[in-house]
């Protein structure tokens, strides 16, 4: 809306009279009453805007009953006009061409001392924002970073839909059958064998751990429950106990364990094929006295 005035940005006007500015004053209005008849002309009750919305345009759009919003997040309106099934309109002089949004419900809400404007009943399914406070920015880091990871792994299992038992069962599962070959490997091969299923096991440990749970008399529970065959024994962080993940309905994303498991093992056999450390001596100082 603002930008007329942008275009004459650093123009002067030299005048004679108040008459003449009150004219310059008059021409600026009826153009911009022209515009806001424009965008009266789509047939909404919602308007959105990125820049901003003078006094006298706001004014015109209260009296024709629409919502004038400005100053909109530029990230935020490309969403907006994604979930509501619009489009956002460079141009107003062709309202038939213009594809609008509609939802439900627009009210203005307080999230701590933030008011901010909440769409709801959007045409395009189910739409969502999460707000996120915390004490610190560190306490939000953390919480953005665990909301990603989250939906990142959401995201997988929408494209794979395999999924697995959670609560460290398949480390346990994969450990037990890596001791097994561990012992019927001779030489120090069985060695390296061993240490790949002691990693393994760290998985449970990190759970409970995280859980501020007694990983050490979970994890022997575990390793134990796991001596039986068709087990589906894993940690339960919310009673503090094993129990049958099928049962607690806890699963992970076979992509995502998949991709976890075979980072590591490279990353590891990286480290391993790296049996030297070479250095640099220190290049001497010249003598510039």
């Amino acid at each position: 809306m603002d930008t007329d005035k942008i275009k004459i940005y650093g123009a002067r006007v030299r005048v004679d009279s108040m008459a003449k500015v009150a004219e310059i004053e008059t021409a600026e209005k009826d153009k911009m009453r022209k515009k806001v008849q424009k965008i009266i002309a789509h047939g909404i009750n919602c308007f959105v805007n990125r820049q901003l919305i003078y006094n006298f345009p706001e004014e015109l759009f209260a009296d024709s009953g629409i919502l004038a919003i400005e100053h909109a997040d530029f990230d935020g309106i490309e969403r907006l006009a994604l979930v509501t099934g619009g489009e956002i309109a460079s141009t107003f002089d062709n309202p038939e061409s213009v594809k609008l949004g509609h939802c439900k419900l627009i009210e203005e809400i307080m999230i701590g001392e933030d008011k901010l404007i909440h769409f709801s009943g959007v045409e395009m399914g189910q739409a969502c924002t999460i707000v996120l406070r915390g004490a610190s920015f560190h306490v939000l880091d953390e919480a953005e970073r665990s909301l990603h990871d989250a939906l990142c792994v959401l995201s997988q299992t929408v494209q794979d839909s395999r999924v697995i038992l959670g609560g460290g069962w398949p480390e346990m599962l994969m450990a037990k059958q890596v001791d097994e070959l561990a012992r019927r490997t001779p030489g120090k091969k069985s060695l390296a064998i061993d240490a790949f299923a002691h990693a393994l096991r760290a998985i449970p440990t990190i759970i409970a751990d995280n859980a501020g749970l007694d990983s050490a008399d979970l994890v022997a529970q575990l390793r134990a429950d796991h001596e039986e065959e068709d087990t589906k024994t894993g940690i339960d962080v919310i009673t503090g106990a094993v129990g049958n993940m099928e049962k607690l309905g806890i699963f992970e994303s076979f992509k995502v364990k998949q991709a976890v498991l075979l980072s590591a093992t490279e990353a590891a056999e990286m480290i391993l094929r790296v049996d030297e450390i070479i250095s640099c001596a220190p290049r001497k100082r010249e003598d510039r006295m």
